[in-house]
């Protein structure tokens, strides 16, 4: 990868408590590139990080978190470094969100034309009738239907693919680099999620857009991503290619969750393959083990893993793992 649209350099960002006597690293030691129209698949359990992270790139954490170390550089410029000024010229115009719940992005009260029409405004200094023009536009471009009528309508009377198409055209409105979808198909049924998804292809391939989807299906990461980058405890334990990945996965971890994928080909009834679930619970981020996060839940777990934590290991060409099954050149299917 040449110069990256995005690089995350031992990005860390603490949870604190209000008198401080607890301290929740939820997202710890985290590294990663992104360059111009790639996708990138974040996936991991509820609670490994994967949102923080997100939230983190836009500065949009909550009171309780704080950056405690590392660099987020997109287009070359420090994110951490900038005023709030400058951010909220960065945010909806240069790097844009997609929210699980589209409801949490839009405003009961206002009309579905001057919501989407806002952005264009705000970071363009358009009319109100121009703004109102290109939303009919952009509600074209994502297939909402009768698109003129729809501009004075309000949240509570679309569908919630609807709903979630419009927070679409919301994001690509002032045609930003980055786009980033934070588990965005999760409250859309099967039929409605596949076209949400290729809907986000076209508009990636349209606009030339850098995508970061955030899920814990990994079916989705297999359709929509380049690379896939697997949390665990706040940290991405494994990345690379999907297709590497998924065919030779490093990590215990990323196996036992490519194991809970059902399948077609393993059939029902009697004879079926069982899925195999992860045993155990996720650690306590404000007191994780000691070595290795996943050790107390890992098969493979040597007395290494129990005291030291292990680094970034390379794999092969383009894939990493934090395992010292790795440095062992032991197989996680040994």
């Amino acid at each position: 990868m040449g110069e990256p649209l995005l690089e995350l350099r031992h990005l860390a960002v603490h949870y604190v408590s209000a008198r401080g006597s607890r301290v929740v690293r939820a997202v710890d030691d985290v590294s990663l590139r992104l360059g111009a129209g790639e996708t990138l698949g974040v996936v991991g359990e509820s609670g490994s990080g994967k949102t923080t992270l997100a939230l983190s790139i836009l500065r949009l954490l909550p009171p309780a978190a704080r950056v405690v170390g590392g660099a987020v550089t997109f287009e070359g410029a420090d994110l951490l470094a900038k005023s709030d000024a400058e951010m909220r010229a960065v945010r909806g115009k240069r790097i844009a969100m997609i929210l699980q719940d589209p409801m949490a992005s839009l405003n009961p009260l206002l009309t579905i034309g001057d919501q989407v029409g806002e952005p264009l405004r705000v970071h363009e200094n358009a009319s109100r009738r121009s703004a109102w023009s290109r939303a009919g536009d952009l509600l074209r471009a994502v297939r909402i239907p009768a698109p003129a009528a729809r501009l004075y309508e309000y949240p509570h009377q679309m569908s919630g693919g609807m709903r979630q198409r419009i927070v679409g055209a919301m994001a690509i409105s002032c045609r930003p680099r980055l786009l980033i979808a934070d588990e965005p198909t999760t409250s859309l049924d099967v039929t409605i999620q596949s076209q949400y998804l290729t809907l986000l292809r076209e508009l990636q391939v349209a606009h030339g857009l850098a995508l970061i989807f955030i899920t814990h299906n990994l079916g989705i990461v297999a359709r929509m991503c380049d690379r896939i980058a697997v949390m665990y405890a706040g940290r991405i334990v494994e990345a690379g290619a999907v297709r590497t990945i998924f065919n030779a996965p490093a990590h215990p971890y990323t196996r036992a969750l490519l194991e809970s994928i059902p399948r077609i080909q393993d059939g029902a009834g009697p004879g079926a393959r069982r899925l195999t679930a992860i045993e155990g619970q996720p650690p306590d981020l404000a007191d994780p083990p000691a070595g290795c996060a996943f050790h107390p839940r890992c098969a493979h777990a040597m007395a290494r893993c129990r005291a030291e934590s292990p680094p970034v290991l390379p794999v092969g060409e383009g894939q990493a793992a934090r395992c010292w099954l790795v440095a062992e050149g032991t197989p996680t299917s040994a």
